[in-house]
């Protein structure tokens, strides 16, 4: 997992030292910079396959068949036409390819004479032979900028599922890019108010949104093609939560194979692979196929935090997970003074505002001490097997909505006499349309949309457009619509992106082995009710090695306990930040909301 920018058009000779000295806390490992007269690319390194220089980047293919290594002692710009003479082609990727070596295989029996061993060399080659056609050959999770020196073309492109990010800013024929949003930035962006005001609405900004007008994201499963100064987006390829049902029996043998094979595709490393263990399902039955797939013997380090405050605190169920599977496991129970101190780094780190991602920097920073490189988590599992409460409470909303029909109205002015931000919530939802997108926020939205708007307002200038609460492609069973919404929405733009960045902020490289299309693809042939049975009873069935009592866990969700700290600890600094604001917070996931993007101008100086 590295960190990639760059430009496509007449350089800017000022930019890509620039991006590289912004990504320097992405991957610790390399640098390399290379430009041209019309491109520039950039990368930083944490090197988990091929560690050697063999896989550094930006990697070049010259016309000869040679690979060449742009290496730190080689960042000049431009670099000399004597070093690379015939260069063919650039790319900088970050990522991992996870079927490379069979994809490596292949390109032995075409004539392909390798250099090194990394996934890169297999990714460089594969697009210098096959172009755009290479893209669906790839297995893993991946965002990478490919320049085609014979073509004079570039190629952004990002993973199906949309786990590695990558933006992108055009102006004026040029199109720079990097992996965060805020190395684009040049001071002069104007707010795009509609993104701040759906930041209010869902507690993350959603692509291809940022919180500028001219910064936006590729999105997942995206490929952006430049030319002579013109750019177009295109989709690669399309994800589907939609059931065939072809599988009717033995959808437990059937889930298990398939959950063993992502999980062994995800363990390929040259370093060892750790776990972030939460004492969920989703993690523990990480571990026990992990365990499973390494044999008795292997060292797996394990990595929980927990809590002062009991209410809060599962860290004795992963503690007793992590012994009854033999791992090497450590934790930090973390305290208010914890909070108080890291959150300043915490702020410095973010780069796009979010109400998420305190847990990931804590247990990265756990695992970071210990000095784990690589780490596999359980995000994703709810929504494969669904977990969340919204699974059940979005249909009943969805139905509710119906069935009240004429007693609609004397319902929703009872609910509004509720000040309560949820039934706030189920107070403008029974007075709208009441379509699927709308049931969904009414169960997981943070503030409502008059509220998104005045806050949107005082924070862009301007007033926004109306909500487009259409959404279509839907499923048609309404567990399949709750996935494909818990997806699209809370796993892509908060979950993955806060685990990215706070990841790499500890030069940590994080793999989700429930986020992967193969997986998906396998378990949509699983009729939705049995796929959605409650308590994730699939998962279950398919992972009998779980003991007794984890097995009757039953799901709390992960919590931090924000309120106890806000009072012992950071509130003040929380509540200051919202001082002025024209909506005032009732929750502690509010007034997070609207912190987080006031601190994150304060403490980044943007």
């Amino acid at each position: 997992m590295c960190g990639i920018a760059g430009q496509f058009g007449k350089v800017d000779p000022s930019f890509p030292p620039e991006a590289l000295r912004s990504m320097l806390h992405r991957g610790p490992d390399s640098q390399g910079v290379w430009c041209a007269e019309d491109v520039a690319m950039v990368h930083t390194r944490l090197a988990i396959i091929d560690t050697a220089e063999s896989g550094n980047q930006p990697m070049l293919a010259l016309c000869e068949g040679r690979i060449f290594n742009v290496l730190p002692s080689q960042n000049v710009s431009p670099l000399a036409a004597e070093k690379c003479p015939t260069a063919q082609a650039c790319l900088v990727f970050n990522g991992e390819i996870y079927n490379y070596k069979n994809l490596r295989e292949e390109l032995i029996q075409r004539g392909e004479v390798f250099q090194g061993s990394s996934d890169t060399e297999v990714l460089l080659r594969l697009l210098v032979l096959d172009g755009e056609a290479a893209i669906p050959k790839l297995q893993g999770m991946f965002a990478f900028a490919f320049w085609n020196n014979l073509k004079r073309e570039g190629l952004l492109v990002r993973d199906p599922l949309g786990i590695k990010p990558l933006y992108y800013k055009a102006e004026n024929g040029l199109l720079k890019f990097s992996s965060e949003a805020r190395v684009l930035l040049d001071g002069d962006e104007a707010p795009d108010v509609e993104s701040i005001r759906d930041y209010f609405l869902w507690g993350s900004f959603q692509e291809p949104a940022t919180p500028y007008k001219s910064i936006k994201q590729i999105p997942a499963g995206g490929l952006l093609r430049w030319r002579d100064g013109h750019s177009e987006i295109t989709r690669w390829v399309s994800v589907s939560f939609r059931s065939t049902n072809v599988v009717k029996s033995d959808a437990s043998k059937f889930a298990r194979k398939k959950l063993g094979e992502s999980v062994a595709r995800h363990l390929q490393s040259d370093v060892p692979v750790g776990l972030f263990l939460s004492g969920g399902l989703d993690s523990s039955s990480l571990l026990a196929l992990t365990r499973q797939i390494l044999g008795p013997q292997a060292r797996i380090q394990t990595f929980s935090i927990g809590f002062h405050e009991s209410q809060a605190d599962e860290s004795s169920i992963a503690r007793r997970t992590a012994e009854f599977f033999d791992t090497e496991h450590h934790e930090w129970i973390v305290s208010s003074d914890d909070a108080t101190r890291e959150i300043p780094h915490f702020l410095k780190a973010i780069d796009l505002p979010t109400i998420d991602g305190f847990n990931t920097w804590f247990v990265c920073k756990l695992a970071k001490k210990h000095g784990c490189k690589v780490a596999l988590s359980g995000q994703g599992g709810d929504e494969l097997f669904g977990g969340y409460p919204s699974f059940k409470a979005v249909p009943i909303l969805h139905s509710l909505h119906g069935l009240l029909g004429v007693l609609r109205p004397f319902c929703t002015l009872m609910v509004a006499l509720k000040k309560i931000p949820k039934w706030q919530r189920l107070h403008l939802f029974l007075a709208g349309r009441g379509n699927w997108l709308q049931a969904y926020h009414c169960q997981r939205g943070i503030f409502t949309e008059p509220e998104a708007n005045a806050l949107a307002e005082f924070f862009g200038g301007t007033k926004p457009s109306p909500v487009d609460w259409h959404i279509h492609n839907l499923a048609d069973a309404g567990s399949e619509k709750v996935a494909s919404l818990e997806a699209s929405r809370y796993l892509r733009n908060q979950l993955l992106r806060d685990s990215d960045v706070f990841s790499m902020a500890h030069g940590i490289e994080l793999r989700v082995p429930f986020v992967d299309l193969e997986l998906l693809s396998a378990l949509n042939s699983i009729p939705a009710n049995v796929r959605y049975r409650p308590h994730k009873n699939l998962l279950l069935d398919s992972v009998p090695e779980l003991p007794e009592w984890l097995r009757q866990n039953r799901k709390k969700g992960f919590a931090f306990p924000f309120e106890d700290w806000m009072r012992l600890g950071f509130g003040d600094m929380l509540q200051e930040a919202c001082q002025g604001s024209p909506v005032k917070p009732e929750t502690w996931y509010q007034t997070w909301a609207v912190a987080m993007l006031k601190l994150r101008q304060t403490w980044q100086g943007i």
